[in-house]
């Protein structure tokens, strides 16, 4: 059986979306806290560039590896519509569409970090460029990138606390899981909007916050497979 004439059941968009979240919170960890730390130096821009040259091919790993989590979001986005649509139908198309304005944003965004690379595996960029041009340019390409991104947080925050909702008005979802990635979604919000609003507030107590979507994802792994069938 299916829902609501979808091919997809209900579990099977679960699972989905289990493993889909499980991949990124496998790639994007190691591609975010390790690789990309690794070969940028905030501060120091030739470092940055001696790094990227010496290591092309982390730095590739880094790119794919951004691209990886960016797609499992649009997997993630249209498997949590069709686990939700039975409680709501437009509502969960709205939140599926918060995600994907954020995918879409971020995708932009990492254009910036394939620009760098061609700058940098251009043989003859030193002809194009004055050193100091291709500093700048570089060390803006970098910002713009995380800069971009991290805006687009504001879509998944608000993908995440309707989400939520969706969660605790359905009937087959534990409701605390809603809670959970509303209060996720609210972590996000504030800790997004934070630079341009109130930059001189503590908000440290949010980082505490941003576990609800990994217990989300535990439980569409562990029980996804028995959610039983219900029709809109």
């Amino acid at each position: 059986m299916t829902n609501n004439g979808s091919n997809t059941s209900l579990r099977t968009a679960a699972l989905r979306a289990g493993f889909a979240l499980l991949v990124m919170v496998i790639a994007a960890p190691f591609v975010e806290l390790f690789a990309y730390p690794k070969l940028v130096v905030s501060d120091n821009v030739e470092k940055t560039i001696k790094n990227i040259t010496d290591n092309k091919g982390l730095f590739v790993y880094v790119i794919f590896g951004y691209l990886l989590t960016f797609v499992c979001d649009i997997v993630v986005a249209w498997a949590l519509y069709i686990l939700l649509k039975p409680v709501n139908k437009q509502l969960s198309f709205l939140t599926a569409l918060f995600r994907w304005v954020y995918t879409i944003i971020a995708l932009i965004a990492l254009l910036n970090l394939v620009t760098v690379f061609r700058i940098l595996n251009t043989s003859d960029y030193s002809t194009l460029f004055q050193s100091n041009e291709v500093n700048t340019l570089i060390m803006f390409l970098l910002k713009s990138f995380k800069g971009s991104w991290y805006f687009g947080f504001v879509f998944f925050s608000i993908h995440l606390i309707l989400l939520g909702y969706l969660v605790i008005k359905s009937s087959y979802v534990p409701g605390i899981l809603g809670i959970l990635l509303i209060i996720t979604g609210l972590g996000y919000l504030l800790t997004t909007i934070k630079p341009y609003l109130f930059s001189n507030v503590n908000i440290d107590f949010a980082r505490y916050t941003f576990y609800g979507e990994l217990v989300f994802m535990l439980w569409l792994l562990i029980k996804g497979w028995s959610i039983k069938e219900v029709t809109s």
